[in-house]
């Protein structure tokens, strides 16, 4: 039997934050949606979800969104991962990440939480902090801006005609994880850009 992963994308809910920095994990679980034709439909785990597979035959794929507000991931993210009776270390969060630029990517197991407060919460609520992240690079404000408010701003409008790309990247990057391992889709999408 094909092992299942539960892959989880950030963010806060409500239009008011839809198209924000801070959502690009929830964009991302949308895009791995729509390329298999599914809909996330609502979740007692206080979540919205879609079951699908990686390709036929191959993992099962539990996507989510949390409902909650980034800083409390955790409860959502928690209950998921028990009601699929998935282990961390098959738990990938896709987030945004202030430490690296715009339109890069970077794939980790484990670490710190960098100050991001949805990671925090998601390790502290399953126990852990071993599991797999795709980090969406955001970039950081320019000027004096708090990095706070940059988070809750929409993409800029030259960052929104390469926004498809980036997603259709880290959807990429998350398939390739699951299905070739960390190693693999680090080595393909940590190179620089041509």
């Amino acid at each position: 039997m094909a092992e299942t992963w539960l892959v989880v994308g950030l963010g806060n809910p409500g239009p008011r934050y839809e198209n924000t920095r801070h959502n690009v994990g929830q964009m991302v679980i949308a895009e791995l949606a729509a390329r298999r034709g599914e809909t996330l439909r609502a979740h007692k785990a206080n979540a919205r979800v879609a079951e699908t597979w990686l390709r036929p035959g191959a993992a099962k794929l539990v996507l989510a969104t949390p409902n909650s507000f980034m800083n409390t991931s955790g409860g959502p993210v928690s209950q998921l991962a028990r009601f699929y009776d998935v282990p961390a270390e098959r738990v990938v969060l896709v987030h945004d990440e202030l430490d690296i630029p715009f339109d890069s990517l970077k794939l980790k197991v484990g670490g710190g939480h960098g100050g991001h407060n949805g990671i925090r919460d998601v390790a502290k609520a399953l126990g852990t902090a071993d599991f797999p992240r795709v980090r969406v690079g955001i970039g950081r404000p320019l000027g004096r801006q708090d990095p706070a408010d940059w988070v809750l701003d929409p993409f800029s409008s030259a960052e929104r005609t390469q926004l498809p790309l980036v997603l259709d990247e880290a959807a990429d990057a998350v398939e390739q994880l699951i299905g070739e391992g960390l190693l693999a889709a680090q080595q393909r999408h940590h190179a620089p850009r041509a």
